[in-house]
């Protein structure tokens, strides 16, 4: 499968937890920090969940 990389944009403050424990099992925990995952069905919906406060990077 095709990998895409992740980037968190926007603060978790103030994000409910269910969005802050999507940030944390997609890996990311910092601002601007980027994290390469696998382009699965399960990752897709997790980045759709956030989306607010992710950006994909080319």
């Amino acid at each position: 499968m095709s990998t895409i990389k992740i980037k968190q944009v926007k603060s978790r403050i103030g994000a409910p937890a269910n969005q802050k424990r999507t940030l944390d099992t997609l890996g990311l925990r910092k601002l601007n920090q980027v994290v390469e995952r696998e382009a699965t069905p399960s990752v897709l919906g997790m980045v759709e969940k956030v989306r607010h406060l992710v950006t994909i990077v080319k």
